[in-house]
């Protein structure tokens, strides 16, 4: 999915505040990067998703276990939502320096009850306030993603540019990702880049850093860095699962799972990742059109050869046909005409309509008018019950005959579909 990609200032969002932006066609790979104010960052288009990335000196992490059924069936269900934020808030509430309440809370990817998630934590009134100004500005933001988080830091220290001064983050004394992750050493750093604070950071950790500071990083490091444009560092941040708006900033005017669905709708319909998916689906499409299109074409013929053969039948039959419309009609009434020639009682004379009739008529049931002409016979009589109606019409119907009731009066013609 296309992807807009904004940092959020550490200072108020003013319109000379400068903002790092990341546009990607497709989410997988960088199309451009830039750092400019809010009002010459690339319009929002519809197409693009707005992702903003909350910078790592803004966050702090938190590791907490949920108690059963602290988790609701859905995050942004109002009423599950707001007793997990108030259980969060008593399980953080000797961990934040600040008041909760003044604190906006946001749990890490799919947490589970019972074992240790993370909680990242930050100023509720600076995000407000950030996410308002990119929305005045037109850009309706739909995910809110860490800089960076712990689960990204489990094996390598990262060394970036920071808005104000050079930052580093990574673990402090784990000897292993295990040990960082499982909490039995100490926890993260997140702070300005000094001698103190490598010092702290895990050894023969591996050192990402930005160009900007790589120089600095390996004079404090002692040891070569490897090279991340700023822009791929942002593009990355994207790609991780984390959403944090949750709780009061979660987006109202969109369903997650229809957001994802859409999300990995347009991957897999941009996504160099999916290409061979891609031209597998087209190429069955274009097989299945082709095998459609074959065996319409063979039902077609068939349906030809078999109307052909019956009027085949027909002008065999009766020679003197010039006009073959419609051959079975054609040949019942050629039949007929032989039939009354010959002397032999037709399907639809007098003789057999009122014959089948009776037959299926009560025995009480006496006409008292009869009116034939035109192969059409009309009978006038008493009145009869709706179940012996019902059976006379559909028995004549079984013998091709076509029968209506028109208050006393029976009208009999042929027509009818055995």
């Amino acid at each position: 999915m296309a992807l807009l990609i904004i940092t959020l200032p550490l200072e108020s969002a003013d319109k000379a505040a400068l903002m790092d932006c990341v546009q990607s066609t497709d989410g997988q790979s960088l199309a451009s990067y830039v750092s400019a104010p809010l009002a010459l960052l690339p319009r929002a288009e519809a197409s693009l998703e707005v992702v903003a990335v909350v910078p790592l000196q803004a966050l702090s992490w938190h590791r907490v276990t949920l108690p059963q059924g602290s988790l609701p069936r859905s995050l942004l269900a109002d009423r599950g939502a707001n007793r997990l934020r108030a259980i969060l808030d008593g399980l953080l509430e000797d961990q934040l320096l600040d008041d909760p309440a003044a604190m906006h809370l946001a749990l890490q990817p799919q947490p589970q009850v019972g074992v240790p998630v993370w909680v990242a934590a930050c100023d509720r009134a600076w995000l407000s306030s950030a996410l308002g100004a990119l929305s005045q500005a037109g850009y309706n933001v739909t995910r809110i993603v860490p800089e960076s988080s712990p689960q990204a830091l489990v094996d390598v220290i990262e060394v970036t540019e920071g808005q104000s001064q050079p930052m580093v983050a990574g673990w402090i004394g784990a000897a292993s990702p295990s040990d960082a992750l499982d909490g039995q050493r100490s926890g993260m750093l997140a702070s300005a880049l000094s001698a103190t604070s490598v010092a702290l950071l895990a050894p023969d950790t591996p050192v990402v850093a930005e160009p900007a500071v790589a120089a600095l990083a390996e004079q404090l490091f002692q040891r070569p860095v490897t090279l991340q444009q700023r822009g791929q560092r942002l593009l990355q941040a994207a790609q991780t699962p984390w959403d944090l708006a949750q709780f009061e900033f979660t987006n109202a005017q969109r369903d997650p799972r229809w957001a994802n669905l859409a999300q990995g709708l347009q991957s897999f319909a941009r996504a160099p990742a999916w290409r061979a998916a891609r031209w597998a689906l087209a190429l069955l499409v274009v097989v299945n059109l082709i095998g459609l299109n074959t065996w319409a074409m063979r039902e077609r013929a068939s349906l030809t050869a078999q109307r052909q053969a019956i009027s085949a039948v027909l002008t065999d039959t009766f020679p003197n046909t010039q006009v073959v419309v419609d051959a079975p009609l054609q040949m019942a009434r050629a039949v007929a005409l032989l039939q009354r020639a010959s002397g032999s009682a037709a399907g639809t004379d007098l003789e057999t309509i009122l014959s089948s009739f009776s037959a299926l008529a009560p025995v009480e049931y006496v006409p008292t008018a009869i009116e034939y002409a035109a192969n059409s016979l009309r009978l006038s009589g008493p009145a009869m019950l709706a179940p012996a109606q019902e059976r006379v019409i559909s028995g004549l119907k079984a013998q091709g005959l076509a029968a209506s009731l028109q208050g006393d009066v029976w009208l009999i013609r042929a027509g009818g579909t055995p």
